[in-house]
């Protein structure tokens, strides 16, 4: 239970409440914006009253699962993202910027590359493993000679470089692969009750461990040894954080491809908004999320309409110019 003076109380409400009129808002704009013209009450009409249109088929097998996965993808990435700035007291953290994204993508290649019988079931479990190496060896290579925040970032892109120069080499090499050239760049273009159905469960698990898991990684916030001193069982935390990273970010990346920088940017608003607390970080990180995505994604459907611009390149216009910024202010601060 969140334990908050009063007035911290009523300013993290307010935010509550902010952000879900806000998701409310993004997730009916997503459902009526599209190439069929349906206007909003026929929008509304056809999520409750069955009559069996052609609008109606549009939005319930179309727009309606889409706007659901921009929704639990967004959250799964921003709480993915809060946890690894938590874990490695960096504000550089996120599941892009630390490969996880490019290790389950190249995953995910070279299983429908070598894999001919893989369905998309399988392609969850091998993004899990793409995503746990892709943040072991980045943590192997920026681990020589002690971690800092900027070397953890350079490590990072360069390896996500690297893994995704592996992953075009892959689609190059098999003609049969050029198919995922647009997943590459991050699309909630052919989401529909499947891939809700595949992303669902992992959702859940994975944001519900992380709320019950919320107190104890705000007290890793102070330090491994205070932590200890607490009665904190560190490395089980840890181990337990990052297993929820991969859930989240492996289970996304499976169903829409890398979308970068949500888990970078999503959390720094937060925590500008209601403080340094977990136990209100990470909830408050899935409601914003799933506001970020699922406007970014009304816009990419806006930005060369009637065509549709992948929602990943959206999200890197947003958060590029943010990634630096950060960057530049860690830079001032350690010197």
């Amino acid at each position: 239970m969140v334990t908050l003076p009063s007035r911290k109380k009523a300013n993290v409400l307010a935010v509550y409440s902010i952000g879900s009129l806000l998701l409310i808002i993004g997730l009916f704009t997503s459902i009526v914006i599209g190439v069929t013209d349906i206007s909003a009450g026929s929008s509304i009409k056809s999520l409750f009253v069955w009559t069996g249109s052609k609008e109606q088929l549009i939005i319930q097998t179309l727009r309606l699962p889409r706007a659901l996965v921009g929704g639990l993808v967004g959250a799964g990435l921003a709480v993915a993202g809060a946890i690894m700035q938590a874990l490695t007291r960096n504000p550089l953290a996120s599941p892009q910027v630390f490969g996880i994204n490019a290790g389950a993508s190249l995953a995910v290649v070279a299983s429908v590359v070598l894999v001919s019988s893989a369905t998309s079931i399988h392609l969850v479990y091998f993004a899990f493993a793409g995503a746990a190496f892709g943040g072991a060896i980045i943590y192997f290579c920026a681990s020589a000679g002690g971690l800092t925040p900027v070397k953890l970032a350079l490590a990072g892109m360069s390896i996500h470089f690297l893994l995704s120069s592996l992953t075009q080499g892959l689609i190059l090499f098999d003609e049969n692969a050029t198919d995922v050239l647009f997943w590459l760049a991050g699309s909630l273009n052919n989401s529909n009750w499947n891939a809700v159905q595949q992303l669902l469960p992992w959702s859940i698990i994975g944001l519900t461990t992380a709320i019950l898991l919320s107190g104890s990684i705000s007290i890793l916030g102070l330090g491994d040894e205070t932590s200890k001193s607490l009665g904190q069982r560190v490395a089980l935390i840890r181990l337990a954080a990052s297993a929820i990273v991969i859930i989240l970010a492996g289970s996304a990346v499976s169903v829409t491809g890398p979308i970068g920088f949500i888990g970078l940017m999503v959390p720094h608003i937060v925590r500008k908004m209601v403080g340094q607390d977990y136990r209100v970080i990470l909830p408050l990180s899935a409601l914003f999320g799933a506001v970020v995505l699922t406007y970014a994604d009304a816009l990419a459907r806006l930005l060369a309409y009637p065509f549709e611009t992948p929602v990943g390149i959206v999200t890197a216009l947003i958060g590029g110019p943010f990634f630096l910024y950060l960057a530049r202010k860690e830079r001032g601060i350690k010197r």
